[in-house]
């Protein structure tokens, strides 16, 4: 066993220096890592982690076109996993927020163990068709593709990770 001291305040980490406890304890420096929160996977979850969220993204100087974008991503994205990640069962969804300072970008990074399901593997709604023509479903994920910069996902040991770069 160990332990790992991550991402510290920089008057913790300075006392840690001063009494020379970097010496032989192992510090990580998560470098932009802003937020990392896990809640159950529920719909009434969803407000006050998008609130911890905005919180972060008004610190970083966001402004309120993007955020309100960003907002409406994780609502999407997480109102997905909160209905159909874990079918009858329950479970949870971890929301990381990083900022990206050399790209003037937020990077956040939804995971959760539910059934594996790839949001971009899917084909966008032709949205040129009338709405009485139009499949049901993919409109959310068709938005949320057309706001944010990047999307990536990958299935990782049991866990389904999205990762979501929005430029500020």
């Amino acid at each position: 066993g160990g332990m790992i001291l991550r991402n510290l305040k920089p008057e913790v980490y300075e006392v840690f220096e001063m009494t020379g406890f970097v010496d032989f304890l192992t510090i990580e420096e998560l470098r932009g890592l802003v937020m990392n929160l896990t809640v159950e996977a529920k719909v009434e979850n969803i407000d006050p982690l998008t609130n911890l969220v905005n919180k972060q993204l008004e610190a970083m100087g966001c402004s309120p076109r993007v955020q309100s974008q960003i907002d409406i991503a994780l609502d999407e994205l997480l109102s997905n996993i909160c209905h159909y990640a874990y079918g009858d069962g329950t479970g949870h969804v971890t929301v990381g927020i990083e900022e990206i300072a050399e790209e003037n970008a937020v990077q956040i990074t939804i995971k959760d163990y539910g059934i594996p399901f790839d949001p971009l593997a899917h084909d966008d709604p032709d949205v040129s068709l009338d709405i009485h023509e139009r499949n049901i479903g993919g409109l959310g994920i068709f938005l949320v593709k057309k706001t944010m910069s990047d999307l990536r996902y990958e299935y990782r040991d049991g866990c389904n990770i999205l990762t979501v770069v929005k430029t500020l």
